[in-house]
């Protein structure tokens, strides 16, 4: 089990020499692991007490804030101050470990932030990675297509049930009208500004705009009860004729899937590949904690073979999937740095590895996080005193992640790549 080096609540030795540091050096800090690694010991002590009280994570964004690690986890490149797409996963899956709803709510950040550079120099003014980082901005939304009915998109950028999407309606110069509603999956009741896919009224692309939730027609309904990642600020939002700006739209997609280039396409990849990180960190940080609740344990000697048994399969399982991630992982990198040069041949191929380590990660996610359960104590998985472990927040944060995610086509189009070399399709939504 993970234990802080100091018994404060926030690391404040770390924070107190970053907060002030200009935003277009975020990244160059070599001290990056080290916050990284005290940011997740600070969450790791009270995760269990933060799941069960279910409140929107108004304080670990606080914490987040005061760390850095919201300007580190942005698009890097010209006027861009964040890390590379390696070092953005890494930190994403460490933090995980210590809190999966936390993993998410800086994966979505992550992947939106990446929005205009996907988009392009056409897609307007906004550089939305380095006004991020400058603002100190915590992003949440989509850029997937929003539904077009109640219901779910069967997508893990959103969660299962919403309103009719929204849609935007010209306004003149530039600017558009606002209104609808959709549900998002992490960040809409702590975030400073919304990514928002919407439907133009007139031509039917994919336009994606920014919003600022505080605005008076914004309106946030959080998801209350929910089994698993509770922290991740998931919700409902409904735009009441918000008003967008020229300058707030970051671009549009075609709704011809022939005339949409292969690296914009790579939006919702990236996303889901910062997902499979979260659900590797949740099932690496059940089994850490496991092991270390194992090891103290006095009812159990430590060369029962079951137990040896069990940690083998178990950890055996973490390192396969991390291997299959960490492949997907290079590939997307590859694939972001190619940029526009990226061939519809190597973005598919990107597009299989992320959907296999999707396919393997969550597996591993699932199992290893349902038998760490039998490695404790049962008293202890999950005490209705609150004062256990809580071994269930991971099995609970691993089923909520995974669960919008369909394995067997996932499976069936990594089969009909490999036995027909079949491209997936170039629609945003992969």
């Amino acid at each position: 089990m993970r234990t802080p080096k100091k018994s404060a609540k926030r690391p404040t030795s770390v924070t107190a020499d970053r907060v002030d540091r200009p935003a277009d050096r975020v990244a160059e800090d070599e001290n990056w692991p080290r916050v990284t690694t005290e940011i997740a010991d600070d969450l790791a002590v009270d995760a269990l007490a933060r799941d069960r009280a279910g409140k929107a994570p108004f304080d670990e964004v606080g914490r987040l804030q005061e760390a850095g690690l919201p300007a580190l986890l942005t698009a890097p490149g010209p006027g861009g101050p964040g890390a590379d797409w390696r070092t953005a996963c890494a930190v994403i899956r460490e933090i995980s470990a210590a809190d999966g709803s936390i993993g998410e709510l800086l994966a979505h950040h992550c992947a939106l932030s990446w929005t205009s550079r996907f988009l392009g120099p056409a897609a307007g003014p906004l550089d939305l990675g380095a006004r991020t980082a400058r603002e100190r901005w915590l992003l949440a939304g989509s850029v997937e297509p929003p539904p077009t009915e109640t219901g779910t998109t069967g997508s893990p950028a959103d969660t299962s049930t919403g309103p009719a999407g929204p849609a935007l309606t010209p306004a003149g110069g530039g600017a558009y009208v606002l209104h609808g509603g959709r549900a998002f999956a992490s960040g809409v009741t702590v975030a400073d500004r919304l990514v928002v896919a919407a439907r133009c009224t007139q031509t039917g692309d994919l336009t994606l705009v920014l919003v600022d939730p505080a605005h008076p027609a914004v309106f946030t309904d959080p998801a209350a009860e929910r089994v698993g990642q509770r922290l991740a600020g998931a919700g409902t939002v409904t735009f009441d004729r918000v008003p967008i700006a020229a300058d707030d739209v970051l671009g549009t997609l075609p709704h011809d899937e022939h005339a949409v280039a292969p690296y914009p396409t790579l939006a919702p990849v990236a996303l889901r590949l910062l997902l499979v990180q979260v659900a590797l960190g949740i099932a690496e940080g059940a089994l850490a904690e496991a092991r270390d609740v194992s090891r103290a344990g006095h009812a159990v000697r430590g060369d029962d073979p079951f137990l040896l048994l069990a940690y083998g399969e178990l950890a055996t399982s973490a390192h396969t999937a991390a291997a299959v991630v960490e492949r997907a992982t290079d590939a997307l990198a590859h694939g972001l740095l190619a940029g526009r040069a990226l061939g519809v041949g190597e973005r598919t191929d990107i597009a299989v590895l992320v959907a296999a380590a999707e396919t393997v990660a969550h597996r591993a996610a699932l199992d290893i996080t349902t038998r760490v359960l039998e490695l404790v104590d049962p008293m202890t998985a999950s005490d209705p005193r609150g004062t256990g472990p809580g071994f269930d927040r991971f099995w609970r944060n691993a089923r909520t992640l995974t669960a919008p995610v369909p394995p067997d086509r996932r499976l069936r189009d990594i089969g009909d790549h490999y036995l027909h070399g079949t491209h997936a399709g170039l629609t945003l939504p992969a």
